[in-house]
């Protein structure tokens, strides 16, 4: 039953090392950098960049954090019964969205 949680842990993992690694490198950047990137008609800007890198991997993370909780609920013998109603959760709402709380009524 885990198979599809673990397999999305680890993807999310990659993903938050990865964007962990692109945020560094644009930090990095950032501070080797003396010119103006704010006024740079080629482009976006670095800050621009780091944002969208720091959003990205805030959302990982919140992934990560999610599966985390999934993987605890099947240790506990709760996963896959929705947090507000009680009911079980559709197995195809558990394909789509493994780490899913709640059931498609109560989403």
């Amino acid at each position: 039953m885990t198979g599809p949680l673990e397999d999305a842990r680890a993807g999310a993992t990659a993903r938050v090392a990865s964007l962990e690694a692109q945020l560094a490198g644009i930090v990095e950047t950032a501070s080797a950098s003396s010119g103006d990137d704010e006024h740079d008609p080629e482009g976006q800007t670095i800050a621009y960049d780091r944002a969208q890198v720091a959003a990205l991997l805030a959302a990982a993370r919140h992934d990560l954090t999610e599966i985390d909780a999934a993987l605890a609920r099947v240790d506990a013998g709760t996963y896959g019964v929705c947090e507000r109603c009680g009911r079980p959760i559709a197995p195809e709402r558990l394909e789509a969205r493994p780490a899913a709380r709640t059931c498609v009524s109560c989403a």
